[in-house]
């Protein structure tokens, strides 16, 4: 008997209403539009019902059928990973360049990154299959610190910090930082250590700044997101999240909601 997969969906949002059909094509049977062609058919039954119509909602809970069989509930995993240098924050790479995923062995789950970091820039990675924590947190309405450190060309001014504090526009769009801290310099090398703690997570936001106030950046690393940080682990190196992690980071997602 072929079995089908299904990411549930939050822990502690326990119990969460969603459309059958949502939760038909997120098991990976099929499309979403295919399978409202199966709801609609009369192939799906939830907890051994035929549920032909397309306002049907679910829970966790309930046991879902297509085709006379059922939808196995996958386990959920939540990964931090310290991405290091030189990896794509991706499931696949059409170039073959290793991706961060791949830092992960010997799983059952399917799992993705929540987010992205550059190509060239190391640090904290969070990875689960855990769909909808994974939109809580990339959210924009989410005020969730993400805190880098970057090893720049030039010297930072106050006048410099101010500006990354107020805002920088690149591309259209305006960029800033929460908080701005220089955490060494070298005058005679002519290079600095800043420390800028962002809510934001734009594309290369971190670098784009930085280049508009003259100050390229030479390395760049994700230190902490949130209250997680990367103590104990080197570059490369990953660990599951505590239960209690994963509940205050779901916790912190959705303060503001």
């Amino acid at each position: 008997m072929r079995t089908y997969n299904l990411k549930e969906i939050g822990d502690s949002m326990s119990f969460k209403e969603e459309r059958l059909q949502k939760v038909i094509a997120q098991s990976g049977v099929t499309s979403r539009r295919k399978a409202e062609q199966l709801i609609e058919a009369g192939r799906v039954k939830v907890n051994g019902e035929v549920r032909n119509e397309l306002g049907t909602k679910v829970t966790e809970k309930d046991a879902i059928e297509v085709d006379g069989v059922p939808i196995k509930k996958e386990k959920k995993v939540y990964y931090l990973v310290y991405k290091p240098r030189g990896v794509i924050s991706s499931v696949k790479d059409d170039k073959n360049r290793r991706v961060v995923t791949e830092i992960i062995p010997d799983r059952d789950q399917r799992i993705y990154p929540v987010g992205r970091l550059d190509y060239d820039t190391s640090g904290l990675m969070l990875l689960t299959n855990d769909g909808e924590l994974a939109q809580l947190l990339m959210h924009p309405s989410h005020q969730i610190d993400k805190v880098y450190v970057a090893k720049v060309e030039g010297m930072p001014t106050k006048e410099i910090v101010k500006k990354l504090k107020k805002g920088i526009q690149s591309e259209g769009e305006l960029l800033k930082a929460l908080k701005v801290r220089v955490l060494s310099s070298d005058r005679d090398k002519n290079t600095a250590v800043i420390e800028l703690t962002l809510h934001e997570g734009k594309n290369r936001q971190v670098r784009r700044m930085l280049e508009g106030v003259k100050l390229p950046v030479a390395k760049l690393k994700r230190e902490r997101y949130g209250f997680l940080d990367l103590k104990g682990l080197s570059s490369g190196d990953y660990r599951k999240l505590t239960p209690q992690e994963v509940h205050l980071l779901k916790e912190e997602a959705l303060k503001d909601k």
